[in-house]
């Protein structure tokens, strides 16, 4: 058995091109999504991430726009920025790209942000909207994890899906995600004992730690869906993934490469968002 891909870039293009059909029935109604993106400092990546946001956001017919401020920007100076957005009605969707400098505190941005206009979907209101299984902008990368499942029409409701990692941007949020579709969802993390008697028994699994190639063929239940998160840049300046790419796909049923796996469909779906944002999003 080899593995089924799934390719992440293909489905986000057929999600963007629907999008873009979306966005111009809009536009004849004099609605033009519109994203602000906040960037402080001057990180390679963040900077790369920013511009591929903008050119994505072209593509589909959503106006952005970039505001860079330095390094130095004080906290306060961003947080003024932000009410800025939050009260302009041509904004309708809000995204401070992280890392922030050493001396913003990232939480006290992320909830200064109006949950209405929080298209990375980490506003606590939107998190608590998420738990109870409410409409809400869902944060983006677990978004499109759900997103790729269902494109296979792989089965969630009583399967077992296991996530290596908790972050509050990664793993916490697409187990609940993966919990509100009636899954069994286990976390395992950096003090996880025995973990591969966890990750044998994932019919999903779902890793996302940050190392390259940790997990390996026989970490995975024969048949396994088999989501990688991780983006790691190996010596040789390729691209590569927690996940042994070449081993895992001999055993498990379906499996996202990287690159074109997860990393297109996180800002395929900061594009839903915006798309929701500019149509407005009913918060009671």
């Amino acid at each position: 058995m080899v593995a089924e891909i799934i390719n992440g870039k293909d489905l986000a293009q057929q999600i963007k091109d629907n999008m873009k059909n979306e966005v111009t029935e809009l536009s004849k109604k004099g609605l033009v999504p519109h994203l602000t993106v906040v960037l402080v400092g001057n990180d390679p990546a963040s900077r790369s991430y920013v511009n591929g946001k903008k050119k994505a956001s072209a593509a589909t017919g959503i106006s952005s726009e970039i505001i860079e401020l330095p390094e130095s920007t004080s906290e306060k100076e961003l947080l003024d920025t932000i009410s800025t957005l939050n009260n302009s009605s041509a904004v309708h969707g809000i995204l401070v790209q992280l890392p922030l400098p050493e001396h913003i505190a990232e939480q006290k941005v992320i909830e200064h942000i109006d949950p209405k206009k929080d298209v990375d979907g980490f506003h606590p209101v939107n998190i608590g909207r998420m738990m109870a299984g409410k409409d809400t902008f869902l944060p983006c990368t677990p978004f499109g994890i759900v997103t790729m499942l269902k494109s296979k029409n792989i089965p969630i409701a009583g399967q077992h899906v296991v996530i290596i990692g908790r972050s509050n941007i990664v793993g916490k949020p697409v187990g609940q995600l993966l919990l509100n579709e009636s899954a069994t969802v286990t976390y395992c993390h950096s003090k996880t004992k025995d973990l591969k008697k966890f990750t044998k028994m994932a019919d999903i699994l779902i890793v996302a730690i940050g190392k390259a190639n940790v997990i390996s063929a026989d970490f995975i239940k024969p048949g396994a869906a088999v989501i990688d998160v991780g983006v790691n840049r190996l010596d040789n300046g390729s691209l590569t993934g927690d996940v042994e790419f070449e081993e895992a796909k001999e055993v498990a049923s379906y499996i996202t490469p990287v690159p074109k796996g997860v990393g297109p469909m996180t800002i395929t779906m900061l594009l839903q968002n915006t798309i929701k944002a500019a149509k407005g999003l009913k918060l009671q």
